[in-house]
């Protein structure tokens, strides 16, 4: 019988939930770094037991971590990638390597943030993991300050794809509330040199080459605390969402407004509908229904918690603009959470089941799209991000 696994990373550790595909009782294991904030934790496609988990600690820096059997014992490969207290990573086999300056081809011996100002650029933490779909032994890694990297040895070793950086659009980039991270990283699973990522807050970005060039696919977001509202970079995305069965269609969640795209992301309309508001930090979509999404509504940017302290989720069956409120099994009253950007995911199983976690540590899940649900597990620290694995 198929299973789920679900990978839970919080301000205080990491937890992985198991249950069989009826998803009824729950194995709780954790916590794995107790005491450390785990940004991000996500398994292979490829294979499900190799897990890759973003270790971060304000005194001790960042390591990340590898797993071979599905959570049971970790590594942190050739000695993890490290930061020193002055911010640069440290370490011999296991790095982030800064091939050259994409201005002048010369070392990046000064790790210099080169986007025509000259800045310095500093690595602070390791946002965002995402494994490559057809090889276990690649992955790339979502950085602030805002970069690119991928291993292709199982993150002994780390390589930038600089053309991000060296796009020319960096002194129009600024750091979110959250700092200036790179968040979100897509791969096209029709297209091996198609990836899309998201920065807070320059925008999204697409490159069609595997990574040597990248465009700002920003066109139709409006951001009025811009100089200029449609700009060509420098708007907010929380979050983007693609469903692998239509990957030309994508989904976002920005800073106010929840946005589509059906052409790669080269245009974008606003889709928030009937929503009470359209701010937020997650957006996720149906596996097996690629016009099924689900936001979680916020007050505002000044407020991160529920409208009237009523928890909700809004599933739209139809795209977008037209959204239903989903409360069955949630707290209703005196409830002042936030779910973070990388904190909801979806499984694969028959009937698909949704979650998402939240800052007061609980996790929910529904097993009927969204109808109802329940929380699978309460009282963890604040938690930072969920994935799911769907294993046989």
């Amino acid at each position: 019988m198929s299973k789920a696994r679900v990978l839970v990373g919080t301000k205080k550790g990491a937890f992985i939930l198991t249950a069989d595909g009826k998803r009824e009782n729950w194995e709780v294991s954790g916590p794995h770094f107790a005491g450390w904030e785990v940004y991000h934790m996500k398994g292979s496609p490829v294979n499900p037991e190799r897990l890759y988990a973003s270790q971060t600690s304000s005194w001790s820096g960042q390591v990340l971590q590898c797993s071979d059997d599905g959570g049971k014992t970790w590594y942190a490969p050739g000695g993890g990638i490290q930061k020193s207290p002055q911010g640069w990573p440290m370490g011999e086999s296991n790095r982030f390597v800064y091939d050259t300056s994409p201005e002048t081809g010369a070392p990046l011996t000064t790790h210099q943030f080169y986007d025509g100002t000259q800045h310095p650029w500093e690595f602070k933490r390791v946002w965002h993991l995402e494994p490559s779909l057809t090889d276990a032994e690649t992955v790339y890694a979502g950085i602030e300050d805002a970069a690119i990297f991928r291993s292709t040895d199982g993150a002994h070793s780390w390589q930038e794809l600089s053309g991000l950086r060296g796009h020319g659009t960096g002194p129009k980039w600024q750091p979110g509330a959250g700092g200036m991270c790179l968040h979100t990283i897509i791969l096209d699973p029709s297209d091996p040199d198609r990836i899309y990522i998201a920065i807070s807050a320059a925008g999204a970005f697409r490159t069609d080459d595997g990574g040597k060039t990248w465009k700002p696919i920003n066109k139709g977001l409006v951001s009025p605390y811009l100089p200029k509202q449609e700009a060509e970079v420098g708007h907010c995305v929380h979050h983007i969402a693609m469903n692998p069965s239509k990957p030309g269609t994508l989904f976002m969640q920005k800073h106010w407004h929840v946005m589509r795209s059906d052409d790669a992301g080269d245009n974008w309309q606003r889709i928030s509908g009937n929503l009470p508001t359209d701010f937020g930090f997650v957006i996720d979509i149906h596996s097996h229904e690629p016009e099924t999404i689900y936001v979680v509504p916020i007050k505002s940017d000044a407020e991160h918690y529920p409208l009237d302290g009523k928890l909700q989720v809004f599933r739209s069956r139809t795209g977008g603009n037209e959204w239903e409120a989903l409360t069955n099994g949630l707290p209703q009253a005196n409830c002042y959470v936030n779910i973070l950007r990388d904190a909801m995911a979806v499984d694969k199983l028959d009937d698909c089941g949704i979650y998402f976690g939240t800052t007061g540590g609980q996790v929910y899940a529904s097993t009927d799209s969204g109808d109802t649900w329940k929380p699978i597990v309460r009282d963890l620290p604040a938690v930072l991000s969920i994935e799911v694995q769907t294993l046989s």
